[in-house]
């Protein structure tokens, strides 16, 4: 199966009967990440948590008037 990297582009085969290859043609809305941008953005992350600043979900308004 032939992929291409949704940050850089870059084309890959993967083999068919792969688990990842299997989930990417059963639901295509999830996308494929090389393992270079995959360790990029994880390392990134990891940065941000480690500095305070990250929160993965916003905080709910409590009693907004309802």
């Amino acid at each position: 199966m032939n992929v291409q990297c949704v940050i850089c582009h870059r084309h890959e085969i993967l083999e068919d009967d792969s688990p990842l290859a299997k989930k990417l043609r059963n639901r295509p809305i999830h996308t494929f990440m090389c393992p270079t941008c995959y360790e990029r953005i994880r390392v990134n992350t990891e940065k941000r948590k480690q500095s305070g600043n990250f929160r993965l979900f916003h905080d709910h308004k409590k009693n907004a008037g309802f």
